[in-house]
């Protein structure tokens, strides 16, 4: 099998995941009629609930069916850690056919972040699967009100690379309310319709033919660009708290959710030391590991400023980072994309820049930070 510094190289992976009724296993019965993905596995948890019998060929055991396209559906009905040992071990010893993806479909009520974790926690699979993207399915009927009542719908909305809006033709106004508060929720996301092809959502920086793919794009460096102060440009009047500001009109309030889950960025024109960096991202994971939904960037190491290395990171955990042979572009600035809850940007920003040795301390922390930059301030 192919090698990558002497191990198999990292499958990429994919999670699907969306609110229940969203769409999610129409979009992925589509997906699975495209030649492209005839050697993907598409993992399940309850294989009752998907309506795929129109493509099941045969059973391979008792919970693993092949597809009429090639690919493989196992069926999670326990750990997800257990049923992606198996299918290595089934690949490894030529049981199954050697496949080159893995889509995980979630259930709808699923918060993301904990099965991310579990992806990229885990030593053994963060060697063999590399997290390729979150795509998250988002019903353009009820969408808003889902975002109202449901934390998880918000949560797999703010971690998704992209996200997809589904039955936009019987939702009259609405998608646009929708569109512009997911863009508040999540502007480094790609918003896309029902009928995006497979390799625009099964793509991304890890592409099966072994190119990167566009890195503004990955990151949502067009859609989340950071002003000098580290703030999003379309959040300038976001974040005034859950209740109704006074000077708006809407029915509701479309940043009800955003005053606690944010996403921003965190740049560096000069190579980042790699000892500061590795700190840097020691800190923000123990100390504000429950806070931290999502991390992703790439980054220019001093010790090696013409190899980028990718990170990715959910929670207490970062995957082992990637080095890539080049840039994939002409910008070579780091940059780090970071969705976090209830944590203030500007203090994980005064953090970066500490590190970095260009200290800005302003605020209530600036005692502290000035003579201590590992000092957590209190909540």
């Amino acid at each position: 099998m192919p090698q990558e510094n002497g191990r198999p190289t990292p499958i990429p992976l994919t999670v699907l995941t969306g609110f229940l009724g969203a769409g999610k296993t129409t979009l992925l019965n589509r997906l699975l009629q495209d030649p492209a993905l005839s050697d993907t596995v598409v993992i399940v948890n309850e294989f009752g609930e998907i309506g795929l019998d129109h493509l099941l060929v045969e059973t391979v055991d008792e919970d693993m069916i092949l597809l009429g396209a090639g690919c493989l559906c196992c069926t999670v009905r326990g750990d997800l850690i257990a049923a992606l040992e198996d299918l290595l071990r089934k690949r490894d010893n030529g049981r199954i056919k050697a496949f080159r993806r893995v889509v995980i479909e979630t259930t709808g009520l699923a918060d993301p972040a904990p099965i991310l974790h579990a992806l990229i926690a885990h030593p053994y699979l963060s060697l063999r699967f590399r997290l390729q993207g979150v795509v998250t399915v988002v019903d353009a009927v009820n969408g808003c009100s889902t975002l109202d009542e449901h934390p998880e719908a918000v949560r797999q909305a703010a971690v998704a690379d992209i996200l997809v809006m589904t039955k936009r033709d019987l939702a009259g106004a609405e998608p646009d309310q929708l569109a512009a508060r997911l863009r508040q929720l999540n502007p480094g996301a790609r918003l896309e319709g029902p009928d995006v092809p497979a390799e625009t959502l099964l793509g991304g920086l890890f592409g099966l033919d072994g190119k990167s793919a566009d890195v503004r794009e990955w990151l949502g460096a067009e859609h989340a660009a950071p002003d000098r102060h580290g703030e999003h440009r379309d959040h300038h009047h976001a974040h005034h708290g859950h209740g109704h500001h006074p000077g708006h009109d809407h029915h509701h309030d479309v940043n009800r959710h955003d005053a606690a889950i944010r996403a921003f960025h965190l740049v560096s024109d000069t190579p980042v030391p790699r000892p500061a960096f590795e700190m840097f991202l020691d800190l923000i994971r123990s100390a504000h590991g429950p806070k931290l939904l999502r991390l992703k960037g790439l980054v220019a190491m001093a010790d090696d400023p013409e190899r980028p290395v990718v990170v990715h990171g959910v929670q207490h955990v970062v995957h082992a980072p990637v080095t890539l042979d080049a840039w994939p572009d002409a910008d070579r600035r780091s940059r780090l994309v970071l969705i976090v809850r209830d944590l203030d940007p500007a203090f994980v920003e005064r953090i970066w820049d500490a590190f970095l040795g260009r200290p800005r301390i302003d605020g209530p922390d600036a005692a502290a930070l000035s003579d201590n930059p590992l000092a957590i301030p209190n909540g």
